[in-house]
């Protein structure tokens, strides 16, 4: 899987690709910031953006790549300082696969990027429980727009539709209730629900499920 590193101070910059350097199926492609990111994106063709947020400024999702780039967009994981529901939200609704605080793990990060490269969404479980719980009404700053779900998001929306809690979809993908949690998060931001009835509905009404 391949890695591009983007943060602006060098000791993260160093401190991250010395985490996945030692990984065998994660390979850094660029961690050197003399480019804009967009265009190291579009030279490298990385499948997962490791992407340290500064504080003062916020991530620049979604990527504007070009269009013939679109298509070989990467997942981004994206690293913040006390990331809140609302930051979560508005991250998972502009692209972002995973959202993880800077304190976090060398664990996490390499289990985030590892999830986000296999196209599941990623959040910390403290995170996950309270974007779930809050859905679009911690982020009512960020204005709902036309979201294209993941096929994993579209399965559980599926689901959801069907009647089934979130231990039998769990099982039925072969999945953890926390990863079904945070795509459930996800499904809420992108669709602008604040309940999984609303979110049914919402998918039914813009052709994402049949009733």
């Amino acid at each position: 899987m391949r890695v591009l590193i983007h943060a602006g101070s060098p000791i993260v910059r160093a401190g991250l690709e010395a985490l996945l350097a030692g990984r065998g199926d994660l390979a850094v492609v660029d961690a050197a910031p003399d480019e804009p990111l967009v265009e190291r994106v579009e030279a490298t063709e990385p499948d997962v953006v490791l992407l340290d947020a500064d504080p003062r400024d916020p991530p620049p999702l979604p990527l504007p790549l070009a269009p013939d780039a679109l298509a070989r967009a990467p997942a981004v994981v994206l690293l913040m300082d006390a990331p809140t529901p609302e930051d979560v939200a508005a991250a998972l609704r502009a692209g972002a696969r995973a959202v993880l605080p800077r304190m976090a793990t060398m664990e996490e990060i390499v289990a985030a990027v590892e999830a986000a490269g296999a196209g599941l969404v990623s959040l910390p479980a403290a995170l996950a429980e309270a974007v779930f719980d809050a859905g679009p009404r911690a982020d009512a700053r960020v204005p709902v727009a036309d979201a294209v779900l993941t096929p994993r998001e579209a399965e559980v929306l599926a689901m959801l539709a069907e009647g089934r809690g979130n231990k039998r979809i769990a099982s039925r993908l072969g999945i953890s209730e926390h990863t079904v949690k945070a795509h459930l998060a996800a499904i809420f931001a992108k669709l602008g629900a604040s309940s999984r009835t609303e979110a049914v509905t919402i998918g039914a009404r813009r052709g994402l499920i049949v009733l």
